[in-house]
């Protein structure tokens, strides 16, 4: 019999290190995945960008990548 190769490699969870389920994919379990949801939605991971005050104008703010806060 061939062997079958899976379509994702295992990887670690990274929320505990055990090793990823496919029907959660990475994470290891639901619950899991839902700790990770929730500090993205509590504001505990941030993607950095400018820092942009309420009375800038949002659309003529300049991106420069290159600039680190």
């Amino acid at each position: 019999m061939a062997d079958i190769e899976p379509l994702r490699p295992k990887v670690k969870c990274p929320e505990c290190k055990r090793e990823s389920a496919r029907q959660t994919y990475p994470f290891c379990s639901v619950r899991c995945k839902e700790v990770d949801l929730n500090r993205w939605l509590s504001g505990e991971y941030v993607i950095p960008g400018p820092q942009i005050s309420d009375e800038d104008d949002y659309e003529n703010v300049e991106y420069r990548p290159d600039v680190k806060d």
